[in-house]
Order: structure tokens, then C-alpha cells, then sequence
């Protein structure tokens, strides 16, 4: 990515690997599945399993956040805290955001699209 390596990858540390209230794996298994929804090639180290409670809407961030609804939190805040569903939602935004932002500049670059 050239000029915008190093604050991927700050962004990146701080989002997967900081001290949160849910587990780094889960956090980098859900940047990697929206990473990998949003086009981008899947992150290493992203074993982790994702919830079936939280596999839809880490989906719906990944490819349609604009419709996400209060409905939806709601919903997820019936089993997952409202910093769990924080850090859950920042982890698939930064995924997906970071993979379309590499497909692109390789497109700029003439890579495959």
C-alpha cells in the first residue's frame, strides 16, 4: 500500500490486538470475514470461530452498513454487552474498510480487480 502501510497497520494492531472486552480472536476473525466479504484477501492469523449470533450482522457491516437499524442492536444486546457489540462492529469495519482500500489502490496500481 505504499505511503498508507504503516497507518493500516497501526490501525490494525489497535483494533486486533489491544485489550478489549472480547477476545483478539474473535476480533480477527470478524475483520477477516468482512475483510474477505469486502473483497480483500483473508489477514493471517484469523482462525477464530464467529458466534452464529454474530455472523449475520458482521456480514451486513461488512457489505451493507448503512442498514443496520436500532432493531438490530437491540437484538444482539439480548446476549452481547453494548462494548462487546462496540468492538465487534469497529473490528468489521476496519476489515472490510482495509481490504477495499488495498483492492483499490491495486487496481490504481493496474493489479486484478
Amino acid at each position: 500500500m505504499g505511503r498508507y502501510d504503516e497507518l493500516a497497520d497501526n490501525q490494525r494492531r489497535a483494533v486486533l490486538e489491544s485489550q478489549g472486552v472480547t477476545e483478539r480472536s474473535l476480533r480477527r476473525a470478524v475483520a477477516a470475514r468482512a475483510a474477505a466479504l469486502g473483497g480483500g484477501p483473508v489477514p493471517e492469523a484469523s482462525s477464530g470461530e464467529i458466534p452464529e449470533s454474530l455472523r449475520a450482522y458482521v456480514d451486513t457491516i461488512a457489505l451493507h452498513a448503512h442498514r443496520i437499524t436500532d432493531e438490530d442492536i437491540v437484538a444482539l444486546g439480548r446476549e452481547w454487552s453494548e462494548d462487546e457489540i462496540f468492538e465487534v462492529s469497529v473490528a468489521a469495519a476496519v476489515g472490510a474498510g482495509l481490504a477495499r482500500l488495498e483492492r483499490g489502490l491495486s487496481i490504481l496500481r493496474g493489479g486484478a480487480r
